[in-house]
């Protein structure tokens, strides 16, 4: 693999659990194990569900592991003027429409705006407003949000650990209702200022990652390599979440595990290392091997 920067990104909405700090370890381990940078990006466009408590210890966490980044974290929330820049673009060359649904709305939406996009996604309702019905919703009140015409356009890209993907883009949304930058948005111009060319993230966010794609070459931005890694799910094969028990750092270091027990288990579970393994992030450095990652979620017991 040639050297190329990759990033963590977390969302201050809570305490990192275990997966959330998996999902870090192997991005900084693609990162390092090519003497590339890292960087970290605090994800906090909504500010209602922002703590700043919560990103200091998810910051406090990354350390504890043995986890190093290159400069201060890029916060989002400061970057509004260039996401409303880059939506100005897309806007300014036909690439968007108002939109004036709820989310009930959509859901209980039932064709699809293309013969190739798959259920559920937004029908394309108020792209097909007469001039009349627009003005109507104009004058309601209601919040209007700018979706991407997707056009019936497709993006294709390779997944270091999946392979080739593609699919067809649906109409999302670029800019909410509520004067915000949406995620995709903001995601794909963050990762190009930041100079990001590898994206390792939770293969819960692959199904988007052709959104991201089609967005980033609109914009004529760079599109980075992307490695989706599993996720951790609690018994219940659900997403791990604080219903689970003990799933923090904080908590497993208090019910008695040593750091470099978390990290054992933490590469154990991803391939890394054998069952039962202690050891320090820096020691998976040196035979880092992306292809012995497996493709598998772990269950948290």
């Amino acid at each position: 693999m040639s050297q190329v920067d990759g990033r963590y990104a977390p969302s201050p909405s809570g305490t990192l659990h275990l997966g959330n700090l998996r999902t870090a370890l192997l991005a900084w381990l693609f990162a390092r194990s090519q003497q590339s940078g890292f960087h970290l990006r605090i994800e906090d466009l909504d500010p209602q569900r922002s703590h700043v408590e919560h990103e200091r210890t998810a910051l406090a966490d990354l350390r504890t592991l043995g986890l190093d980044w290159d400069g201060e974290p890029l916060r989002q929330s400061l970057r509004r003027e260039r996401h409303r820049n880059a939506f100005a673009e897309l806007r300014a060359g036909g690439h968007v429409y108002p939109c004036w649904c709820t989310r009930a709305d959509v859901r209980n939406s039932s064709s699809a705006p293309h013969a190739d996009a798959p259920p559920g996604v937004y029908p394309g309702t108020c792209q097909r407003l007469s001039r009349r019905e627009r003005a109507e919703r104009e004058r309601s009140g209601r919040p209007v949000a700018w979706r991407l015409d997707g056009a019936g356009r497709s993006a294709t890209f390779r997944d270091l650990l999946r392979g080739e993907r593609s699919a067809v883009v649906d109409d999302f949304v670029l800019w909410r209702g509520d004067d915000l930058p949406a995620y995709n948005l903001a995601v794909v111009v963050d990762d190009a200022d930041q100079g990001i060319r590898q994206v390792v993230r939770g293969d819960d966010l692959l199904e988007t990652t052709p959104r991201q794609v089609l967005l980033a070459q609109l914009l004529e931005l760079p599109v980075p390599r992307y490695a989706h890694v599993p996720l951790v799910l609690g018994p219940d094969g659900k997403r791990l979440a604080k219903r689970h028990g003990a799933v923090t750092l904080a908590e497993r270091l208090a019910g008695g595990q040593l750091v470099e027990e978390v990290v054992g288990w933490l590469a154990a579970t991803s391939g890394l290392a054998p069952s039962g393994a202690s050891l320090r992030a820096a020691e998976l450095l040196e035979d880092f091997d992306p292809t012995r990652i497996s493709t598998a979620p772990t269950s948290f017991a």
